[in-house]
């Protein structure tokens, strides 16, 4: 979403490194560059204006000529002031002290609402929450069916007595749908409705009964972030008619230019709360203003990353495997290795995971042609194997490989080069696990957070001291009689043992005098 503005910004970062001083010519360049990158992204002009001119001051300040780094320091403020604008802290719901919470998803059609609803009744049931989806949008043709549809998928109840395609009422709909979930428990209740190709005084009128009816807790605008400027003034349109608490961002996906996303807080007023960036319906959170201005500056995001880790890894499968690596619970084997491939698999592509590292940005064409099916292929690679071959890899000789390769519909090539990466991967993951760094690199210490112990260098001998002579006088005897043996057949260019009075010994040289005053 945010690709474009992401590499104008890096490239004029790029220009401040190594400077030590920034001249107002550097700071206003700097400026320019970020306000060409902020329209490109068609950000809203007052927002672009706003920003730039807070940078701009800041980069004035001491804050920046004084810093050891002058580029850091402006990056710094950049990611502060993206984070301003995104809405500054994390805005979470707000729940009713009694009864249901009501919940009202408004927003223009297309919008993404209904898939919406469940989306974040899915993300509600993880919190906890026993939600309850309510069809209140009776205007679009299977609107009713498709959140039927989408709640079953997510395992949650929809209250739907319309059949809807303009048939029914539906703020009498909505105003049934609170005591439906007090008569039935439930806890949170998320009302759909209807949406239009645009703003019109019907569908303005609509939406304020409902909220009228139910009285919601939380009115959340529902915007498209990829349709651009309009994106602005549908949401200023809809808070002086309706009004609303929050906004929700669908299809952040998208390859689209994201402006709306940075300029809907600040012109409005009111925070982006949740960002839905997928299809599947797990592909939902909350919104982070530090996280996306962190992404947005290719600098990742660490922090979602870890928590998607959380909820998809199985606690106790990874310390098994972590045993295994650090030699406590057996061998770690391919079995092992799927199990965890399959794990990471649950966090969504590779190249979503990758892009939320810090500074994969400079990959992102490789990240967009990474074949996601190769993993597959790996798969079905493992699973041809037998039982046996997966606990040995050793023992896959030259015809075990035919066989596997012609049941997973490889090349033996496939085989071998899985089993040979295996294995380095198996002994660098076990180095590691067990705090002696990577392999091949002398004195690297273990990595933080992989085992514990720093690895141990290679112990240097101990200088001035003999080696340990016996208290016997006869074994004494015969370790100095075996020390001067060793010390005559030593190679000649050895450290010798014995002082030796260079200059005499230059001077008994029968060479030529220029060339022997070189040896005193």
């Amino acid at each position: 979403m945010f690709a474009t503005l992401s590499d104008r910004l890096a490239d004029t970062f790029k220009n401040l490194r190594g400077k030590g001083r920034l001249s107002e010519a550097d700071i206003d360049a700097t400026a320019r560059e970020i306000r060409i990158a902020l329209l490109e992204a068609d950000v809203a002009l007052p927002v672009v204006k706003e920003f730039v001119g807070a940078v701009k001051e800041r980069a004035r300040g001491e804050e920046v000529s004084q810093a050891l780094n002058p580029a850091q320091q402006i990056v710094k403020i950049v990611n502060e002031e993206l984070v301003g604008i995104l809405g500054g802290e994390t805005r979470r719901l707000r729940y009713a002290k009694t009864g249901p919470t009501v919940i009202m998803l408004a927003g223009l059609q297309g919008a993404g609402k209904t898939t919406l609803a469940a989306k974040l009744a899915l993300w509600l049931k993880d919190q906890g929450k026993t939600p309850i989806l309510v069809a209140a949008d009776l205007q679009r043709p299977n609107a009713v069916k498709q959140l039927q549809v989408n709640g079953e998928r997510v395992g949650v109840p929809v209250f739907a007595p319309e059949p809807g395609n303009g048939v029914g009422d539906p703020v009498a709909v909505a105003r049934a749908s609170v005591e439906e979930a007090k008569r039935k428990l439930h806890d949170v209740v998320i009302v759909d409705t209807a949406g239009r190709l645009g703003v019109d005084a019907e569908l303005m009128q609509q939406a304020s009964d409902i909220r009228d009816a139910v009285q919601p807790d939380e009115v959340l605008f529902v915007v498209d972030a990829m349709i651009g400027q309009d994106a602005v003034t549908t949401a200023q349109m809809f808070l002086d008619g309706v009004g609303y608490d929050g906004v929700v961002l669908t299809k952040l996906d998208g390859d689209a230019r994201g402006g709306a996303a940075l300029s809907i807080a600040s012109i409005t007023g009111k925070p982006v709360m949740f960002a839905s960036a997928g299809e599947k319906m797990t592909d939902f959170d909350l919104f982070h203003p530090d996280r996306m201005a962190s992404r947005i500056l290719d600098m990742g995001d660490v922090m979602t990353l870890i928590e998607q880790a959380e909820k998809a890894f199985d606690q106790d499968e990874a310390m098994k495997a972590a045993a295994k690596l650090s030699g406590q619970g057996g061998e770690f084997t391919l079995d092992d290795f799927l199990n965890q491939m399959q794990q990471v698999r649950k966090l969504g592509s590779m190249s979503k995971i990758m892009g939320m590292l810090p500074g994969m940005g400079q990959f992102r064409e490789q990240l967009e042609n990474f074949d996601e099916r190769e993993i597959d292929r790996i798969q079905a690679i493992i699973q041809s194997m037998t039982p046996a071959e997966r606990a040995n890899p050793k023992m896959i000789d030259g015809s075990r490989r035919a066989r596997i390769a012609k049941g997973s519909g490889r090349q033996v090539s496939d085989v071998n080069s899985l089993v040979d990466r295996f294995f380095e991967a198996r002994k660098m993951m076990m180095q590691m696990a067990r705090g002696g760094g990577m392999p091949g690199i002398p004195g690297m210490p273990g990595m933080p957070g992989m085992g514990g112990k720093r690895g141990k260098t290679k112990a240097q001998p101990k200088k001035g001291k003999g080696a340990k002579r016996s208290g016997n006088p006869a074994k004494a005897a015969q370790q100095a009689a075996a020390e001067k043996e060793k010390a005559a057949s030593a190679n000649p260019f050895g450290q010798p043992t014995e002082d030796i009075d260079y200059e005499k010994a230059a001077a008994a040289l029968d060479l030529p005098k220029d060339f022997s005053k070189f040896l005193k």
